[in-house]
């Protein structure tokens, strides 16, 4: 069997559409919280790009490549639950209403596609890509014809300790300001500390420099300030500061509840181009994650993150679940939690446990020409059990600033990192606070 030939096998038994299917977009409504007449009803649009597919589909990656006018999605696929996992990348020429087929990003030498998570999908530009094959054992992988082929670049090295080096979000890219080529690559990752004296553990995020486009990098930095933090999303601000948005650990109260799900989310900010970072500044203590930066043409940075705990139950004792926004003025310094945008929600079908099968993973937005904001998540809603009945899918809502007046509260922003009033939300009534409703 060729490699071409089985490409098709693999479409084949994931069910994707064919190139050309009709536009998937469903009407949609985008909800932002803290209007001066009450709630704003955003129109949006919402499409589930992998609903007839019969596989799961894990950590979504966008980015827009301006020449072509053309949109790149990196999805890994797993044809059966928990193993055999595959990246795989699809375009849109129509910015996002339709997608083309699927293509496998690394086929191996027996026609089979190279195994492997794809994560940190990063566009350079003038069609050149990077991306990481495989987690901490995995390699870089380099693009020069906007996606279409990818070659292996290196392997991903590890922390200055030996550590394996975990990657998740993509690179942030620094150009010379007069020919807008590429002069340096800042890459995070992350691993595991455990004390010798009490056996306590810790996560620590790292950062490490490349000037060759990914070819060789810098000894990564333990960065002090990014203790007990795991994933780091960077981002520059319109005045040049840089930002991470920052995977704080589990806390201390709820580490018994022996899931990552109770992570948080802070943001870190270095003024002097990475060299050093503020202490992280937790928005959200636990419950949210995952964040994806956007830049606007008016200098607002709009943040997209999963949410996974914090929602109380419905009525009928159910999780929900949800993908949100928030917006910041200030080039990240501040961020305007009372007046959030709830981007989707949904209700678990499960109870328990078996319900974190059911939530979001990853999340990934970006900048289109008309202004709006296209936002890729991962959703588990198709998922009826562990393992065996194990569905993920890939949605996508397409939406904007409401541009509507909003009230002055600042109530949540003013509120503890930590408290009821910040985490807690019912995305129902859309209002924050304590549990309503029993908790989990």
């Amino acid at each position: 069997m060729t490699i071409s030939q089985h490409c098709v096998c693999v479409l084949v038994v994931l069910g994707l559409s064919m190139p050309g299917a009709a536009a998937e977009w469903t009407s949609h409504i985008v909800r932002q919280f803290g209007g001066v007449d009450g709630e704003i009803r955003v129109p949006a649009r919402f499409q589930v790009v992998t609903e007839e597919a019969n596989s799961v589909a894990l950590v979504p990656y966008l980015v827009y490549m301006p020449e072509k006018d053309r949109l790149l999605m990196l999805v890994t696929f797993q044809p059966r639950p928990m193993i055999d996992p595959h990246a795989m990348v699809t375009t849109s020429e129509d910015h996002g209403t339709t997608w083309s087929k699927p293509k496998v990003v690394l086929p191996g030498t027996d026609g089979a596609p190279t195994q492997g998570l794809g994560l940190s999908l990063t566009y350079l530009g003038q069609g050149q890509l990077l991306m990481h094959l495989g987690d901490s054992k995995g390699v870089r992988l380099f693009s020069r014809d906007y996606g279409s082929t990818w070659a292996k670049l290196g392997k991903v090295g590890p922390t200055p300790q030996g550590k394996a080096w975990h990657p998740w979000d993509p690179l942030l890219v620094e150009r010379d300001k007069e020919t807008g080529e590429v002069t340096r690559l800042l890459e995070t990752g992350w691993n595991f500390f455990q004390s010798r004296d009490n056996g306590v553990s810790w996560e620590q995020g790292y950062l490490r420099f490349s000037t060759d486009k990914g070819r060789t990098w810098t000894e990564g930095v333990r960065v002090p300030q990014w203790k007990e933090v795991s994933e780091v999303a960077l981002f520059r601000a319109a005045n040049g500061n840089y930002l991470a948005g920052c995977r704080p650990s589990i806390p201390e109260k709820y580490k018994q509840k022996n899931i990552d799900h109770w992570e948080g989310l802070g943001i870190s900010i270095s003024k002097d181009g990475g060299q050093t970072w503020s202490s992280v500044k937790k928005l959200y203590d636990w419950g949210r994650h995952h964040p994806s930066l956007v830049l606007m043409p008016s200098s607002e940075i709009v943040m997209t993150y999963v949410a996974r705990k914090g929602y109380v139950m419905t009525p009928k004792g159910y999780p929900q679940f949800g993908i949100e926004a928030v917006v910041s003025r200030d080039h990240g310094e501040t961020w305007d939690l009372d007046h959030r945008y709830l981007l989707h929600r949904w209700e678990a079908t499960m109870k328990g446990f078996d319900a974190l099968y059911q939530s979001p993973q990853g999340v990934s937005s970006v900048l289109l020409l008309d202004g709006k904001i296209l936002t890729a998540f991962g959703t588990g809603y198709r998922s009826k059990g562990p393992v065996a009945k194990h569905r993920r899918d890939i949605g996508l809502v397409r939406w904007q600033l409401s541009g509507a007046r909003l009230n002055d509260s600042n109530t949540i922003r003013a509120a503890a990192p930590d408290s009821d009033l910040r985490n807690i939300f019912d995305p129902l009534a859309g209002k924050p606070g304590g549990w309503k409703r029993d908790r989990e």
